[in-house]
């Protein structure tokens, strides 16, 4: 089986469920979005945290992925940077505890931190400081971090520095991997929708969008983004929510349902675990629809939990999901 290295953001979650959506507009955070905070802004709201019931997880987004990868069963790494604190030893044991190639980077600064805000409706918010996380740096990145991987999943969320991710997937590609990249926010492609062009253009083999990504970047509705996405790029995907997912290869395009979910509790991780599923279907040489069905079995579970971190007998479940689609 192919083995698939993540690089993102090394983040540690810090989820709390809200009663209403009102400390979302105390703080200044758009509902749905994924906003950078400095540490002023992070102390206001551990104040208001500690009043708070708060759940402790491991994320960013290409963690979660590498992390959902990882339980399957599939060859995992992940690339990063912490801090040297509790925050930075608990990414790193949680790593490591799931047979995840641990590969990070120690920083001078704080551990980043995903504030997490997990409204009624299971919509997620975030307030990001990402401390430690945004100081790796091109020249912290060798060719011997990416051989004996076939593909590397970036998020979205590292756009903000062109000469690191640049220089990873030339090394990346130097070594013979595939990249895949996770769009990450609709308001990430908005700010940076030039390089976004770039990368996907000259670079990138696998997009992973959800629709309003995909009108940030092509300024289309899924089906008409994911022709566009699709001319650009070996296989294209975009996520619509309850109603499944769209993906296109050359001109084979197929539509797979979601799961259905009666109580959505936190949909932190859902589309991370959707990539992680696909890709999983992917290294087992799957056809496009059992990829998205797997994609779908693992993202419609993690969204009846809080955070990402799903139980054993909850993955046990899911083992024997993904077999019987296998077998259809």
């Amino acid at each position: 089986m192919d083995k698939i290295i993540g690089l993102g953001n090394a983040l540690v979650d810090v989820l709390a469920t809200l009663k209403d959506d009102s400390i979302l507009h105390e703080m200044g955070l758009p509902k749905g979005s994924m906003q950078l905070i400095d540490e002023t802004k992070l102390q206001q709201i551990n104040d208001r945290f500690s009043q708070m019931k708060t759940h402790l997880a491991t994320g960013g987004s290409a963690g979660n992925a590498i992390l959902g990868l990882a339980s399957l069963g599939a060859g995992t790494g992940f690339i990063g940077k912490v801090g040297n604190d509790k925050f930075g030893d608990f990414y790193r044991e949680n790593l490591l505890k799931n047979n995840i190639e641990e590969k990070l980077l120690t920083g001078d600064m704080p551990s980043g931190v995903a504030s997490t805000f997990i409204s009624p409706d299971g919509e997620r918010t975030f307030g990001t400081y990402l401390g430690a996380a945004a100081s790796l740096k091109a020249e912290d990145l060798t060719i011997d971090l990416f051989k004996g991987y076939s593909y590397l999943f970036i998020e979205g969320y590292l756009v903000q520095d062109h000469e690191m991710i640049l220089h990873a997937i030339k090394l990346a590609k130097e070594a013979g991997l595939q990249i895949c990249l996770d769009l990450a926010s609709y308001n990430v492609v908005e700010n940076d929708l030039e390089f976004f062009t770039l990368l996907i253009d000259e670079y990138v083999d696998i997009v992973f969008a959800n629709e309003e990504e995909a009108k940030s970047f092509t300024g289309k509705e899924p089906e008409e983004a994911l022709d566009i996405i699709a001319k650009k790029c070996s296989i294209a995907i975009v996520k619509i929510g309850a109603k499944g997912s769209y993906i296109k290869k050359g001109t084979e395009e197929v539509h797979a349902k979601a799961i259905q979910v009666n109580n959505v509790v936190d949909t932190t991780g859902a589309g991370d675990f959707f990539a992680a599923g696909f890709l999983y279907g992917l290294t087992c040489g799957y056809g496009l629809e059992k990829c998205a069905n797997i994609g779908s079995v693992l993202s419609g579970n993690v969204i009846q939990v809080v955070g990402t971190n799903l139980p054993k007998q909850q993955w046990d479940e899911i083992k024997l999901n993904i077999n019987t689609i296998i077998s259809q």
